[in-house]
Formats: C-alpha cells, structure tokens, sequence
C-alpha cells in the first residue's frame, strides 16, 4: 500500500472535457500523472463511486467549497479520483459545479488504484472493484499526507483536514 514518501505510481488517467483548448480536445483526454504532479501541490482525494450518496453530498462538495482556501495554502490543484469512466466523471462534474476547481479525474479499469494499494471490493453489492475513500496531499508527485477512511466512514477524506495539512 502506498505510504508517506511514496511516489505516486506512474499510471494515466483520463478526463473529460467538454472545451477544446490549447493540446486538450473535446472527450476523454490522457492524464499522465507523474507528468500532471510534478513540480506541484495537489489535493488528491479518492472514493467509491461518481453519484454515490455521500461521495455526491460531503465529499466533493467540501473540495469544490475549501477550493480558495486550499489554493491560498499552496495547494495548485485538487483531483478527485474514481473508478469511473471518463463520461461518467464528465457528467459528474457538471453535476457537481467543478469546472476550474476540482479535475474529476477517471480510473475506468482501476489501475491507479490498483498500483496504490487502495481497492475496495464492492463487488458483493454490485459495484466490482472500486476505490477506498482516502485524500492525500502530494508535492512534486510524492505523497506528503495521507489519510484512509475506516470503511464506510468520511471523517478524515475531507477538504478540511487536507486543508489543514497543507497548512501544516
């Protein structure tokens, strides 16, 4: 399992966008991680699923709010990782109001989460493989904090205690 001083695993993710820009065309776009990390501050928080009950109501929501404090702490960017796809993430993030926040970031075959060492099988309610809620806070692509929730539980995930670390 991934642990503090850890680098995070090389692996892609993908992203949704909806606005062509500048190397960023419309649809599903590669997130090359130890690219995207390096030289950077970044929020990272995980979960189970895009449209889940507290996923959709504390989680994401809290990140989207503490998005100025964090920035003024030296955070650069917030991702919110899931084992989703990357439509699925899009659609999401209009949901949860994202756009220039927070990266809903896709780990549609769960390979991200699988290198981490954080799964959580979901599979006995019809979900497969997914990933634990955690949140870590990562400098230039190494894991500087990292706080794993106790199953079923959001108490320490949060925008507030990451907050609080990257103060630290």
């Amino acid at each position: 399992m991934i642990k503090l001083g850890d680098t995070l695993p090389a692996s892609t993710l993908m992203e949704f966008s909806e606005i062509e820009a500048e190397g960023c065309s419309i649809g599903p776009n590669p997130v090359d991680v130890a690219k995207a990390s390096a030289g950077k501050t970044i929020a990272l928080f995980a979960l189970p699923g895009a449209f889940t009950p507290t996923c959709s109501a504390k989680h994401v929501p809290g990140y989207v709010e503490k998005f100025d404090e964090l920035h003024a702490a030296g955070v650069d960017e917030i991702w919110c990782v899931s084992v989703n796809d990357a439509f699925v993430m899009g659609a999401w993030a209009r949901d949860q109001k994202t756009a220039g926040k927070v990266r809903m970031l896709a780990d549609g075959s769960a390979d991200f989460t699988k290198a981490t060492g954080l799964t959580l099988d979901l599979t006995g309610r019809g979900m497969g493989l997914r990933s634990n809620r955690y949140s870590m806070l990562v400098r230039d692509g190494k894991v500087t904090a990292l706080n794993i929730e106790a199953p079923g539980k959001f108490e320490v995930s949060d925008a507030a205690t990451i907050l609080a670390q990257a103060k630290g």
